[in-house]
């Protein structure tokens, strides 16, 4: 789903470098070592909180690790080879572990407990079936599941009682049957109360009450116009709701809810989108956390005081996300920068201690060689500002130009934020400039600006990204003769888009497991994705009906005769989303108009990259690609085909 912030402040244009003959010194780096870098996420405490679960990839696939808090050391726990496994939490009273996982990427995840010994156990058996884990019981008895067994469309809510799980076979008990649509975004300390949200559209939705012990089911969120609703979390007396809306505002905002008098009221709002929020264990904490121009801002309030704590600044990032111990006196921050991944720290808020516990920068890589991204705007063909993010090369100069490309983000809503990833790192760090270009219809901004491309897919949207050309000019930097266009999911897609509409105006496109026929994408959405069909189809188009035509229009795949440009295209097997049949026959399209492409199939991966083995080939061969066909280097001619 999408929607949500502002055009608040003008972060303009990078300053140009003046003209000089000298090539800043800049060591590049492989793509190999880009990879011996560390994705880390997670960080739930250990019951004594002497420990933290984390999911790493250092393996070169995710597995899940604890790191001692005292000495840093970090243990790996499962031993994966084949499958990336995310660690979701430790039991509320001793350290066994919660874990799932999928199969080469089908999106039908699993839930295992992982004992004090070592074991694995399956908590949810069955096969084709898309299962999760909801969290704990305020009690601390049981876990909440949720699965789609019983109604491949829709997830229901089951509770298994802790004292279950060393049975053979551990009985899990529907306690929410979801037989609307209706998904479950709070319940209720005492587990009378859950708070239910319905998708109408991508930007306008209702929220419900549902009083487990009546059985009513109240609708607490009529509104006029466009709002959308996202449950929070129950106060601890069961008395309110918190959530987040835009209901009445361009922006989302954090509200609460008396449920006895109904009475709501504005708890927190700021001038950009309030993500998330939630309380500590005792409410001793709220944290909240704002997308702030693509940037992540955490604040965390003490609620007995109502000042903000003053957590300490950490030089070259951000804190972007926090955990708060169920003591209360430790928080885990994550903190992030667009130049390097993220680590994790802890705080004592008693001692006001910080310490900092990974290190997932690869030690051959000199931080200052990376390149961090800006905020910026530019004006689109009709005078719309565009948000961006803009990642310079340290040897660009006027009189060193160097090649550049658009990139676009995945949604469609997405947004490119000021967030790790390596293959821009990569790219940059070999000499091309990158443009994020948050067009419109892009996530937060507003609301406003976020549904601007409703049913105008491949149009507007795509002229914005041509139009971050001109800032690419404007620069003084860029080779303008060498400018392509990458992007994923949705970026893949409004990568072929461009190929296929203005034809001239890149001179190369990277689709990475984009969509490029609307028409079967639309019509084989995973069945889990029932709840929110017809929003997606309120927004780009129903294809059973006249919207069919359109959608045909703005397919790429329908008009690869106009394709004149190299294509690279890369496609998981196992993708649920992107069927392969689409690249394939995209592929075969552009193919027979004599154009270089070269077509990459990763076997063992679905819509995105799991396993940094496929990732180094894959962008590796990404930036052989550019090299040949945007920096003119190679000579040979772009494999026509290749399989992983």
């Amino acid at each position: 789903m999408k929607k949500t912030l502002s055009l608040l402040a003008f972060a303009v244009l990078i300053g140009c470098s003046s003209p000089s003959n000298e090539v800043p010194e800049v060591t590049k780096y492989t793509i190999n070592q880009f990879y011996e870098n560390v994705n880390i996420g997670g960080g739930s405490f250990s019951p004594d909180e002497s420990k933290l679960l984390v999911n790493s990839n250092e393996s070169g696939i995710y597995n899940v690790y604890e790191i001692d808090v005292a000495s840093g050391e970090k243990t790996q726990m499962t031993n994966s080879t084949q499958e990336s496994y995310f660690g979701q939490s430790y039991f509320p009273n001793d350290n066994r572990m919660v874990y799932s996982f999928d199969e080469g990427g089908n999106e039908n995840f699993k839930v295992f407990m992982l004992t004090t010994e070592g074991q694995s156990k399956d908590l949810t058996p069955g096969d084709s079936v898309r299962n999760g884990f909801w969290g704990w019981s305020r009690d601390e008895q049981s876990m909440y599941l949720t699965s789609n067994k019983r109604d491949p469309r829709f997830m229901d809510i089951y509770e298994m009682q802790i004292s279950s799980v060393d049975d053979e076979s551990p009985i899990s008990e529907i306690i929410y049957q979801n037989n609307d649509g209706l998904n479950v975004g709070a319940i209720s300390p005492n587990e009378r109360f859950y708070a239910l949200t319905q998708t109408i559209t991508s930007a306008n939705g209702k929220m419900y009450l549902f009083d487990r012990e009546t059985g009513e089911k109240t609708d607490i969120s009529e509104h006029e116009g466009d709002a959308t609703y996202s449950p929070q979390f129950f106060s601890l007396d069961n008395q309110t709701l918190f959530y987040t809306t835009d209901e009445g505002s361009d922006f989302v905002y954090l509200a609460k809810r008396n449920l006895e008098t109904g009475e709501v009221e504005k708890e927190f709002e700021s001038n950009w989108d309030v993500w998330y929020a939630y309380d500590s264990w005792n409410e001793k904490y709220r944290v909240i956390g704002i997308n702030e121009d693509a940037k992540t801002v955490v604040k965390i309030i003490n609620q007995e005081s109502g000042e903000e704590v003053a957590l300490p600044e950490i030089k070259g990032g951000s804190i972007s996300s926090v955990n708060i111990s169920k003591s209360e006196k430790m928080a885990r921050l994550t903190v992030s920068t667009s130049a390097s991944p993220s680590n994790i720290y802890v705080y004592n808020f008693e001692t006001e201690e910080l310490k900092k516990l990974t290190q997932t920068l690869n030690p051959e890589i000199a931080a200052n060689d990376l390149v961090e991204g800006k905020a910026v705007r530019y004006k689109s063909f009709d005078g719309l500002e565009i948000p961006a993010i803009y990642y310079q090369p340290k040897q660009a100069s006027e009189a060193n130009k160097v090649p550049a490309l658009v990139w676009v983000h995945g949604g469609p809503g997405g947004q490119s934020r000021l967030s790790y990833f390596a293959l821009i790192q990569y790219l940059v760090n070999h000499g091309y400039a990158i443009l994020a270009v948050n067009n419109r219809g892009s996530s937060g901004y507003g609301k406003e600006f976020n549904h601007l491309d409703d049913k105008n897919h491949g149009d507007k949207d795509l002229k914005d990204c041509v139009s971050g050309k001109d800032y690419l000019a404007a620069t003084g930097v860029i080779d303008m003769e060498k400018v392509g266009i990458i992007g994923g999911s949705y970026g893949g897609y409004m990568t072929m888009a461009a190929l296929a509409f203005e034809p001239e105006a890149f001179d190369v496109g990277v689709n990475i497991f984009g969509v490029t026929n609307w028409l079967r994408t639309l019509k084989s959405i995973p069945p889990y994705w029932e709840s929110f069909r017809k929003a997606l189809y309120d927004e780009l188009g129903d294809p059973t009906t006249e919207d069919s035509v359109r959608l045909y229009n703005i397919s790429p795949l329908f008009h690869t005769q106009n394709v004149t440009k190299p294509l690279m295209v890369l496609q998981g097997a196992n993708d649920v989303r992107v069927l392969q049949v689409e690249s394939d026959e995209i592929v075969a399209g552009v193919k027979a108009n004599g154009v270089p492409v070269e077509y990459i199939i990763f076997d063992d991966e679905g819509h995105g990259f799991r396993k940094k083995e496929n990732e180094i080939k894959g962008y590796g061969q990404v930036k052989e690609f550019l090299d040949q066909y945007l920096k003119g280097e190679g000579t040979s001619e772009a494999t026509a085909s290749g399989r992983l």
